[in-house]
């Protein structure tokens, strides 16, 4: 890549740690920090530069990239004490790879660049830790094309596929479509695979009976071994990121008048599994909510 740019990343948690490694192992000058310090370790053992703040990698950095966990997390780090905005230099870029509210993003994004002139562009991410491991994330955005083009190479390095679907908060909102997605699908392959355990068959041969038919897809290859077998180490997302969103949704739909029967209906399961498991419990232990006995 062009030698002139230096990235920043900031939030090396279950999905920013194998992300940042792939802008390391592919060569590029990467300053990083995250508020646990021990977790940007492995990258600094790789070549990365350990900053002192989120303040310090604004001042190094022509382009950050920022995974975190929600709204709050995303604005202490924006704007809090020593945070990217008392560090920002005109003309570069922020990259937030957290999933928030569209809205949030938009106040953000202005903010910022009313206060520093750096650009905001919003692109959360799909495809969980594997895809992060493996470089196959597919990733939406919302923003500027000339930032868009700027940051795309750097991107794909993390990436298989990244999509510029409109204006700031275009990126938020496409991920809560997919969220959508994901969410109801978790809680339907969890009935499924039920439904097969109790009426005495072997749910984990699922994925191989169904491959190639109508009910054949990712979640259903991914998700159902790992329900049934309960292999929840490393977790593929933890539940309350999973709620968060789902509840980011149903926020969205009521301000737009948009029905989502089946989306609450997901939401309310993971709130569920959330009191019963733990906010830290794998998203795909849903499964166990139906299951006789206790979680």
């Amino acid at each position: 890549m062009d030698d002139q740019f230096t990235l920043g990343y900031i939030g090396t948690g279950l999905m920013g740690l194998p992300m940042a490694g792939r802008l390391v192992d592919a060569g590029n000058r990467i300053v990083v920090w995250n508020r646990t310090a021990a977790k940007t370790q492995p990258l600094v053992d790789k070549g990365a530069i350990q900053a002192n703040n989120a303040a310090d990698v604004a001042q190094q950095a022509d382009v950050i990239f920022m995974c975190l966990t929600d709204t709050r997390a995303v604005e202490a780090a924006v704007f809090g004490e020593n945070g990217i905005a008392s560090g920002a230099r005109s003309g570069s870029i922020l990259v937030d790879f957290s999933s928030i509210q569209p809205d949030a993003t938009r106040d953000f994004a202005a903010r910022l660049e009313d206060q520093t002139g750096m650009a905001w562009v919003d692109a959360p991410v799909s495809g969980g830790v594997p895809g992060a491991q493996a470089g196959t994330l597919a990733i939406m955005a919302g923003g500027r094309q000339e930032s868009f083009d700027i940051i795309k190479p750097f991107v794909l390095q993390m990436a298989s596929r990244f999509t510029l679907m409109g204006p700031i908060g275009a990126g938020q909102t496409t991920k809560l479509c997919n969220q959508v997605i994901v969410g109801c699908t978790m809680a339907v392959l969890a009935e499924a695979a039920r439904l097969a355990t109790n009426a005495g068959v072997d749910a984990a041969r699922l994925p191989e009976a169904l491959e190639g038919g109508f009910a054949d897809s990712k979640p259903l290859q991914l998700f159902v071994p790992r329900m049934v077998n309960a292999q929840h180490e490393p977790p593929l997302g933890h539940v309350y990121t999973m709620l968060k969103d789902l509840d980011s949704v149903c926020d969205l739909a009521r301000a737009n008048t948009s029905p989502v029967p089946f989306t609450a209906m997901a939401a309310e399961q993971f709130r569920l599994l959330t009191v019963r498991g733990g906010p830290e419990a794998d998203a795909l232990e849903i499964f166990k909510l139906s299951a006789p006995g206790k979680l």
